[in-house]
């Protein structure tokens, strides 16, 4: 008589949370690569982009340093600015990638990629961090320029490191804002004009030319709720030492990205329309 074989246990079709974390984190890695190949391919961007931030430092930080207009306590202007200048770059990078997205929206790239199992958070992830990497490598010529300079900047490898994460943070921000803007404007012509409207006004609305307490009361309470002022502090702090938040700018930055995240990849649906 044949003995009955007990059933296989049932194996859950729903991958727990670690391996989910992991997949979407090899997901995310992969789209950045493939963002980055895209750098490989036309590295002149990067250098026609670091011009300004060199203009910047050159014209602008080497004139104020010698007028003495702006009080900087005992920090040399030039200094207080090099930080500010980097995040200026990295905004510079970010705040149109937008165009990118509507870009492979029209050649037909976005509707393939959202037909695949990567979630649409993978898909944005992968571009913010992309850019948060095109900002490296500028901020890393802005360095050697602000070296060159005689600007006091720290060797510190741990403080370097976290440098490099406040970057790709900002930079991950200012993009998804851009995927933000390009999901209800739809159009690249809008996108620019938006980004030029918004671009300037959350530079000098920010404490990365001046200090805060020069600034007006109205345009303190701005300077207070824009995400460039956290990423400015964190880096004159790590950078060259001055008193900063480093907890509370690190966690307004870590905030606003992943909200920033989840909005970009609410509306990516909407672009492929």
């Amino acid at each position: 008589m044949s003995v009955p074989l007990a059933a296989p246990p049932a194996v859950s079709a729903d991958p727990g949370p670690l391996r989910q974390v992991r997949i979407l984190a090899a997901r995310v890695g992969a789209m950045c690569l493939v963002e980055l190949q895209k750098l490989r391919r036309d590295q002149t961007e990067l250098l026609t982009r670091a011009i300004q931030p060199a203009l910047w430092l050159l014209i602008f930080g080497e004139t104020f340093t010698r007028l003495r207009a702006i009080p900087t306590g005992s920090t040399p202007y030039l200094d207080y600015l090099a930080p500010g200048i980097l995040a200026q770059s990295a905004l510079f990078i970010s705040i149109f990638y937008g165009i990118q997205i509507i870009w492979e929206r029209d050649a037909g790239v976005l509707a393939k990629l959202l037909v695949t199992p990567t979630p649409r958070a993978a898909l944005v992830a992968g571009k913010a961090f992309a850019a948060g990497v095109r900002a490296l490598v500028q901020a890393l010529m802005v360095l050697i320029l602000a070296a060159i300079l005689g600007v006091g900047l720290t060797v510190n490898p741990l403080k370097l490191l976290a440098m490099a994460v406040v970057l790709v943070l900002g930079s991950a921000f200012f993009c998804c804002l851009s995927i933000v803007i390009a999901g209800i404007v739809l159009s690249r012509e809008r996108l620019m004009g938006i980004g030029q409207a918004i671009t300037m006004p959350l530079f000098f609305g920010s404490n990365a030319l001046y200090p805060v307490d020069l600034m007006p009361s109205w345009l303190k309470v701005l300077s207070h709720v824009n995400p460039l002022s956290y990423q400015v502090d964190a880096l004159r702090g790590l950078l060259i030492g001055t008193p900063s938040h480093l907890g509370l700018d690190f966690g307004v930055l870590a905030a606003a990205t992943v909200a920033a995240i989840a909005v970009a990849s609410a509306l990516l649906g909407r672009l492929a329309r």
